[in-house]
C-alpha cells in the first residue's frame, strides 16, 4: 500500500512502500530523482518520524551508495559510532564504527534479537547496509519486540520479568570468542576493569581462560515511546538453540557450567526448553521477511525492532553500524 508521508519536507515526500506482517511494519522510502542523495539533511526528520512510529525504515535508490556514503550517513545523527564492545558473535571492523555483519557460518540462520539485550547497555540506534545483494535468501528479518512482548503468554512473560536472566559465558577453550575478542584487549585487568563497571561477575579459570555471569533485563520500557518490549537474548543463549546433535556433543566435551554460553533464571534456576521454544514461536510469527538490494540502508530504533539472519549461499555483504548508547 502507498500512505503520504507529511512529515517530511514537501520537496522530499514521495510514496512510501509498506513491507507488512502482523503489527511487524518497515516503511520503504525510494528516493525520488530530485532528492536522491542520502545525506542530504531533508531526510533526517522524516526517517526520526519513522523510528517512531514503526521502529525502522529502509531506504533505496540512493545514488552513488558505498560504505563511505553509509557511514557518513549513520554519523548525521548526533551522536558518535559506537565500538562493538562485549559482543557474543565475531565481527570485523569495515571502517571506525562499521562492523561486518556476523560473521557467522551462512547456512545457519541468526534468530531475531535485539543487539545486544544480554547485557545491560546497548545502542538505541542500528544501522545496515547492503553492499552486495545476496542472490538466494540471505535477508534480514525484522520484528516488532512491541507485538513480541504482547504475544507471549502473559504468565511466561510476568516469571521472565521477575526473576530476571542471567547469562552465563565461557570464552574460549576453541569453542567461542576468546575474552581477548570480546573485551578487544589482551590486558586481564583491562577485561575485569570493563566487569567491574558494568555489574559482571567474573572468575579465572585453572585454564586461564574467564567465566563470566551478569544478571540482566528480561524485558525492557522505552525510553522515549514508554512501550514494553520483550528484551532479551535467552532463545539465543540457552542450550537449546543448539540443534541436539551438537548440544550432546557438547555436553560430552564439557559440564554445563563450561557451555560456551547458556542463561539462566537470574536466581540461577533452570529455564525449561518449551518456555524458549514458545518465545521463538512469537517471534516467528512477527518475522518479517524482505529481499535486499544493492544500496539499500535500513535503520532501525535497536529497541522496537529485532532483526536476524537467513542463511544464504555465493557472495553477501551487509554492513553495520551503531550510535545512542543506553543502559539500565
Amino acid at each position: 500500500m502507498s500512505i503520504d508521508i507529511r512529515e517530511a519536507p514537501p520537496e522530499i515526500q514521495a510514496a512510501e512502500t509498506v513491507f507488512q506482517k502482523g503489527r511487524t511494519r518497515l516503511p520503504v522510502r525510494t528516493a525520488p530523482a530530485d532528492a536522491a542523495d542520502i545525506l542530504d539533511h531533508r531526510w533526517l526528520a522524516a526517517i526520526g518520524a519513522h523510528l517512531a512510529r514503526d521502529g525502522g525504515v529502509l531506504l533505496r535508490g540512493f545514488a552513488d551508495m558505498n560504505i563511505e556514503r553509509f557511514h557518513d550517513f549513520a554519523k548525521r545523527f548526533g551522536s558518535p559510532l559506537l565500538s562493538y564492545e562485549f559482543g557474543s558473535t565475531p565481527r570485523s571492523e569495515v571502517k571506525k564504527g562499521v562492523y561486518s555483519s556476523t560473521d557467522y557460518p551462512a547456512h545457519q540462520w541468526i534468530p531475531q534479537h535485539n543487539e545486544q539485550a544480554y547485557t545491560t547497555n546497548w545502542p538505541m540506534k542500528i544501522w545496515f547496509y547492503c553492499d552486495v545483494e545476496p542472490a538466494d535468501r540471505g535477508q534480514t528479518p525484522v520484528a516488532d519486540a512491541r507485538a513480541v512482548y504482547q504475544g507471549i503468554d502473559p504468565a511466561l512473560r510476568e516469571r521472565f520479568a521477575t526473576r530476571k536472566l542471567m547469562y552465563v559465558r565461557n570464552y574460549g577453550g576453541g569453542l567461542d570468542l576468546s575474552w581477548q575478542q570480546v573485551f578487544n584487549t589482551d590486558d586481564m585487568a583491562v577485561a575485569e576493569a570493563y566487569c567491574r563497571a558494568h555489574q559482571i561477575e567474573w572468575e579465572w579459570k585453572e585454564d586461564g581462560d574467564l567465566r563470566t555471569r551478569q544478571i540482566c533485563q528480561a524485558v525492557a520500557r522505552h525510553p522515549r515511546t514508554g512501550e514494553d518490549v520483550w528484551f532479551n537474548q535467552a532463545h539465543l543463549f540457552h542450550v537449546s538453540s543448539l540443534e541436539e546433535g551438537v548440544r550432546e556433543a557438547l555436553l560430552d566435551i564439557v559440564e554445563e557450567e563450561d557451555l560456551p554460553r547458556n542463561v539462566y533464571y537470574g536466581d540461577g534456576s533452570p529455564i525449561a526448553d518449551a518456555e524458549l521454544d514458545a518465545v521463538r514461536a512469537v517471534y516467528d510469527a512477527h518475522r518479517l521477511d524482505f529481499a535486499w538490494r544493492q544500496g539499500d540502508v535500513m535503520m532501525l530504533d535497536n529497541m522496537l525492532l529485532t532483526h536476524g539472519r537467513a542463511p544464504f549461499s555465493g557472495p553477501r555483504r551487509i554492513v553495520v553500524a551503531m550510535a545512542e548508547a543506553h543502559g539500565v
